[in-house]
């Protein structure tokens, strides 16, 4: 029996609260599993997991020796990177969750960039905008982009967003372009979802307020949404990282701008139970050092605004 790695397989069938979860997890049979933490168990001579027919519990005996695991393989992965030099050769698997569309239109070239420059670490990246479960998951990294965080979230801030409101030329030519936010009202207006469903939210006079807005096309991706605004659909509200390239090349236009809207944090979410390794540090710096506070894609001719709002608090890796 490998010790350490009965130990892996322990902590991961702690987390997860199921053999079969983790046999998923490492592409094995789960009695491959059972048969690992059988062997701990009697290794130690005592029950680590309470088993009935519908779950798993920890004894307490259980409990008290995750933590113990918990801080062996912490040490044993970081006794491990500084013997192997990974500080400036990095290696092995990341995986990584991010949003669809930041996804492919800024991060798949930043992620192919950093194979370039560390050809050892190897990446499996899941393009998803749903919230993720780090560790029931098995990922080391989740970029979301966010104008809150869960409070018990462990992440790093990496950048910035803004959100813009945005028509195409042809469609305020047709309808007018809106002075105020009220004005929206009564407007064809394109909806993300879901967090557009309540109105969208402009700060008048220093106040953040929020303004009803209604439309027939409604989704869960901004450039479905973008495409919809240039070919004259209506009026929508885009992040920068979408909505920038069509500014400049004047496919929509920039409208509002005296109302500013709330600023997006880009963010690197950590599992918070589990020694980061190096190579996902490394990532995150990299990634930051790439996105930053004043993003590559913001151009010239994306006005810049006030500060709308504050990214409330988080806990910092």
């Amino acid at each position: 029996m490998d010790r350490l790695d009965s130990m892996r397989i322990f902590m991961r069938v702690a987390e997860l609260g199921s053999f079969a979860a983790v046999a998923r997890q490492m592409d094995v049979a789960r009695s491959v599993i059972t048969r690992q933490v059988a062997a701990l168990e009697a290794h130690l001579d005592v029950k680590l997991i309470a088993r009935s027919t519908r779950s798993l519990s920890l004894t307490s005996a259980g409990a008290a020796y995750l933590e113990r695991c918990r801080e062996i393989l912490k040490l044993v992965e970081a006794a491990e990177t500084d013997l192997g030099g990974e500080r400036q050769d990095p290696r092995g698997l990341i995986r990584i969750s991010v949003p669809l569309s930041f996804g492919l239109r800024h991060l798949a070239p930043l992620l192919i960039d950093f194979h370039i420059t560390y050809p050892e670490v190897s990446t499996e990246i899941d393009f998803t905008d749903r919230r993720v479960n780090l560790v029931e998951e098995g990922l080391d990294l989740a970029i979301r982009i966010s104008a809150r965080l869960d409070p018990l979230d462990v992440a790093r801030r990496i950048g910035s967003t803004r959100l813009l409101a945005t028509a195409s030329p042809a469609y305020l030519h047709r309808h007018g372009e809106p002075t105020h936010p009220r004005e929206l009202t009564g407007r064809e207006c394109l909806l993300y979802l879901p967090a557009h469903l309540e109105g969208w939210p402009f700060l008048v006079d220093g106040v953040m307020e929020t303004f009803p807005v209604h439309g027939r096309m409604r989704a869960n991706n901004g450039d479905a949404l973008l495409e919809a605004t240039i070919r004259g659909l209506g009026i929508s509200v885009q992040p920068t990282f979408i909505t920038a390239a069509a500014i400049e090349a004047g496919s929509v236009r920039q409208i509002l701008t005296d109302y500013p809207m709330p600023e997006l944090g880009i963010y690197a979410l950590l599992p918070g139970n589990r020694y980061v390794p190096q190579r996902v540090r490394m990532l995150v710096d990299y990634l930051a050092g790439r996105i930053g506070e004043r993003p590559y894609w913001e151009t010239t001719k994306v006005a810049r605004q006030p500060p709308a709002a504050q990214d409330p608090r988080q806990r910092q890796h």
